[in-house]
């Protein structure tokens, strides 16, 4: 696949290698060095990712109380089939949201091979034997991740934990771990930096010359016996002293000084890895650490927090926006009798909202955010709502609808409610980025025609004649079909009716069959949508001015419109707005008839397992080449690759996905894409030579093993741009301390000056500079962006940065969402650990009792040696009991073997916990681990030695006696003389 010398220069230069070395970073990395059977950083992540998910379950009670068997999911499994055994086969589970959050998570990872902040750096790679800063490096990121957790943000968890996986995988793939014998994980590595072992001095030399692709014993025998830690340097960064070992590989530049050859076991490829033949130790070993390194972050942030991180919780968010003016007492009232009919006909399973986000608006007002995961404290929320004030008709609406995508997880629907135009129009850019950043969909629910008044309502119900733009609500229109969402005008009266259309859409397993927007009038337009076997609960939504409306079953029967009840569907029809419910969804071709007057939208809703999410990528050659994810629109005129994860399947899934359609705004092909099956279950991938020019969505089509056609639908639309936003390393930010981040803006289109607009949630950004720039065809320049913390912001805290870059003639449009994070200027270093007083009791030597009924105890005291204080601990090794207090007047705590993570937190215990350990005298030692709140992981061992009780004593000097004599007497006879 050869690209253009312009666009290679724009577009790859900044993504090729040139100095990155690891385990591939994903299933195209196989594709394109021939190493099929080669382990990724994106299959060793999500193997990982599962066997945690799949402990998970087995040890978290669901909301009917079950847990998984252990005796099941031994083998081969996806993540469809552990959900459908988890939660019941009954229930309709979609692991999208899983499929999203792991999405994050391996992407992250991958990135660390693509970056140019990251790709070089040898500490991040376990490479040129800078172990020890490596190791170092991880117990940082590890910090980060739990700060983000603990302090709520998900999203910056999971990119920092695919940052420290990438490094962690690395470990075995570049060091000598595998060649010293070891087959299993390194106990210390995310521990202790200066206790993973000697390394080998720097006047040391480590490797003989080997000169063919294959190197079989190069690392030198002493280094190995001796134990000492070495691992390969890669070209010049930095220089390789003699003697040593380098990376290796066709790319690698220092294979050709001493020690020539090298050691990687990067792949199954001699050409990439001279220790290919090591590959798969060195994955299964990855594998088994990324899984110690999650359940580490279990046992330290506790479960509920792990759950939301990996999203297997419940699918749905409840998120309003509502205007709180004068005129809105119905609407608020809508808002109020919806939430409140969804949280009682779903409480209590799978498909209640997992969390409820509530952004109040007016002018000049906006907020306070109220998020919670309480229904209850919801509905409270809404009963504090007042209608009051208002009458001049633009609200601040796009800045509460903001500060809600800022606050709500990726795929959510988010309904607004007002009667006004937006007052804050500089936002809609900003906001267009965050809906397509976050895949969310936006639906306005409107209690204002704009075809119909020139004036607006106020608190008395009396309307102040003034002028009103009739397109003054087109803002809203675009934003909501850019997201794939409605904008429903209503009325006062009918806005409680309409609002049912919020339960429609934040279903679990909720899927879209089609989605179309048509803005030709008195044109009767056939749709076709397909309905198969997996779908269940079909719902029309039209909004807009429908005329005339006939839908077809799969045998030809039809229903009008003005036949609300037939044997087809339930139709109910409002001012601009129709719900159809299709009472037998038989499987097959379903076409819809439609009249309409103006521009009309549909959405074919249903729920079903089989979804998909996707994402546009490029492919990076290099060392070690594969797909980097394109941040932000696509770009045009470049070859482009579809990368598509589709959920619902299993191992021996009898549905097969054959292509991708993009489709233009009123349901018609633009281009069809073949897609081709990978390795990875689930996973598609198609090469598109140029996207389309115009707005389009995405459809995949498929077939069962019955011949029924598949079809699922992505709402929201793409647009392509010439101007691309690169950010090579985004700074921590430290309270009180001020930073600057570069970003790189890089045009492949015509010279144009651009316009630049920055934004953020948490007013850290100061100044950017440039905010206007010329940029020549295939240049890049540069913008300045410098933020100031506050000194109170939380440890772990997001700052969300909202950067979009704008031609000035408006012929285009990019851009960046960065997420930066709070961070500890002195972060807590030192593990947990304990202090053993005296033992009670006694466990003798010799005793006629069986060890059981012998027991001993010990006083323990635990504290944490940083500023954390104890979050957790859990008995690794050990038959007794410990009673935990941190006060001796307070009840304690117990925690035995097999219980699992005993979590500290919010228990109150103080910041040094006193224990008593009791235990049979058949278990002599026990081990705990002890976590504390930064994420530090501490061992406590303790050891009772048998003792000599004096009754004993005496029974042993008997038999000695007796022994001696045994011996006198023996002795005596054979000197008796022979007769």
């Amino acid at each position: 696949m050869g690209l253009s010398l312009a666009v290679r220069t724009l577009f790859l230069g900044s993504l090729m290698f040139h100095g990155s070395r690891a385990f591939f970073p994903n299933f195209w990395s196989k594709v394109l060095s021939l190493a099929w059977n080669s382990h990724t950083h994106q299959s060793i992540t999500e193997e990982a990712l599962l066997l945690i998910t799949r402990d998970l379950f087995q040890e978290t009670p669901n909301l009917q109380g079950h847990t998984l068997d252990p005796q099941l999911f031994q083998g081969s499994f996806t993540a469809s089939e552990l959900f459908k055994a988890y939660y019941g086969g009954q229930e309709t589970v979609s692991t999208k949201q899983y499929q999203q959050a792991v999405s994050e998570i391996v992407q992250a990872n991958a990135a660390m091979d693509f970056l140019s902040s990251t790709r070089n750096d040898p500490q991040l790679h376990f490479d040129s034997e800078r172990l020890k800063e490596a190791s170092a490096m991880l117990q940082s990121i590890l910090r980060l991740a739990v700060q983000s957790l603990q302090a709520g943000d998900e999203i910056g968890a999971r990119h920092r934990l695919g940052c420290l996986l990438h490094s962690l995988q690395d470990f075995y793939s570049h060091s000598n771990w595998v060649e010293m014998g070891y087959r299993k994980i390194h106990s210390t590595l995310l521990t202790d930096a200066e206790e993973i072992g000697p390394v080998a001095p720097e006047n040391m030399q480590t490797c003989r010359d080997c000169d063919h692709w294959t190197c079989n014993d190069n690392i030198l025998e002493k280094i190995n016996t001796k134990k000492l830690l070495t691992s390969g340097y890669y070209n010049n960064n930095p220089p390789k002293p003699p003697g040593k070992c380098s990376h290796g590989g066709i790319f690698d530049q220092s294979r050709y000084q001493s020690s020539r050859g090298g050691i990687n076991k990067d792949s199954t490829s001699h050409f990439f890895s001279p220790h290919h033949y090591l590959h798969g130790e060195a994955a299964h070993l990855a594998t088994m650490a990324t899984v110690s390194v999650l359940q580490d972050l279990r046992d330290t942030v506790g479960t509920q927090a792990f759950i939301r991180l990996l999203n297997v919780g419940a699918e749905t968010v409840l998120s309003f926006v509502i205007d709180t003016t004068g005129s809105m007492f119905d609407e608020i009232s809508a808002a109020r009798e919806r939430a409140h009919s969804i949280i009682l006909d779903r409480r209590g399973t799978i498909h209640q909202p997992s969390q409820y986000v509530l952004v109040p608006f007016h002018d000049p007002g906006v907020g306070p955010l109220y998020r919670t995961t309480d229904p209850d404290q919801f509905i409270e929320l809404l009963e504090s709502l007042s209608a009051l004030g208002g009458g001049d008709e633009p609200e601040m609406c796009l800045t509460a609808l903001q500060l809600a995508l800022e606050n709500t997880p990726p795929l959510s629907e988010i309904f607004v409610f007002t009667d006004a135009s937006p007052k804050d129009k500089h936002l809609q850019n900003a906001v267009e980025a965050l809906i397509l950043h976050k895949r969310s969909k936006v639906t306005f629910l409107l209690t204002e025609d704009p075809s119909r008044t020139v004036g607006v309502k106020t608190g008395t119900g009396r309307r102040k004649r003034e002028y009103l733009s009739p397109d003054r609500f087109s803002i809203y229109t675009n934003l909501s079909a850019i997201s794939g969402g409605l904008t429903v005008f209503s009325t006062d009266k009918e806005i409680q009716d309409v609002s049912v259309l919020i339960q429609d859409n934040t279903v679990s397993a909720g899927v879209t069959l089609l989605h179309i927007e048509n803005d030709s009038p008195n044109h009767a337009s056939p749709y076709i949508f397909y309905v198969d076997p997996t779908v269940k609960n079909i719902i029309i939504h039209i909004s807009g001015e429908l005329m005339d409306f006939t839908i077809y079953n799969p045998s030809g029967e039809s229903q009008y419109l003005f036949n609300k009840r037939g044997n087809l569907a339930a139709i109910d029809c409002f001012v601009e707005f129709c719900r159809v419910t299709l009472l037998s969804p038989i499987p097959g071709e379903w076409r819809m008839k439609i009249v309409n007057r103006g521009t009309i939208r549909v959405n074919v809703l249903g729920q079903s397992t089989i979804d998909f999410l996707y994402h546009f990528a490029v492919a990076a050659n290099g060392s070690h080449p594969g797909l980097s994810r394109l941040e932000g629109r696509p770009i045009s005129g470049v070859p482009i690759f579809l990368v598509l994860a589709v959920t619902g399947l299993s191992t021996d899934s009898a549905v097969t996905i054959s292509h991708v359609t993009l489709l233009e705004t009123n349901g018609e092909s633009l281009e069809r894409v073949t897609l081709n099956a990978t390795a990875t279950g689930g996973e598609f991938i198609g090469e598109v030579a140029t996207l389309p020019s115009r707005p389009f969505s995405v459809k995949i089509t498929g077939n069962d093993n019955k011949g029924n056609i598949i079809e699922r639908a992505s709402a929201e639309l793409n647009h392509v741009a010439q101007v691309l936003i690169q950010v090579p390393k985004a700074p921590p930010l430290y309270p009180g301390k001020s930073a600057h981040l570069w970003v790189n803006i890089s045009n492949s289109g015509a010279a144009r000056e651009f316009i630049v607009m920055v934004t953020d949630d948490r007013k850290f950004v100061k100044l950017w500079t440039p905010d206007r720039l010329f940029v020549a065809r295939n240049r890049t320049a540069q913008v300045r962006i410098d933020l100031t913390t506050p000194v109170g912001a939380e440890l772990g805290s997001v700052g969300i940065v909202c950067l979009t870059v704008k031609a000035a003639d408006r012929s285009d449009l990019n851009f960046a969402v960065l997420h930066l994070s709070v961070a500890d200027p002195n972060p807590d270093l030192l593990p947990p650990s304990c202090i053993q007083s005296a033992v009670r009791d006694s466990c003798p030597f010799l005793s006629q009792k069986p060890c059981s009924q012998n027991s001993w105890s010990t006083n323990l005291l635990f504290s944490d040696q940083g500023h954390s204080g104890i979050a957790g601990m859990q008995l690794q090794q050990g038959q007794g009991l410990l009673n935990l207090t941190g006060d001796p007047g307070k009840q304690g705590v117990q925690l035995r073997k097999g219980q699992g993570r005993l979590n500290l937190t919010g228990l109150d215990m103080g910041t040094e916990v006193v224990g008593t350990y009791t235990s049979n005298c058949c278990s002599l030692k026990a081990e705990f681990f002890l976590w504390d709140a930064a994420g530090n992981k501490g061992l406590c061992s303790i050891l009772v030695h048998q003792q000599r009780a004096s009754g004993y004593i005496q029974t042993a000097s008997r038999i000695q006696t007796l022994f001696t004599m045994l011996l006198f007497h023996i002795g005596g006879l054979l000197l008796q003389p022979v007769s």
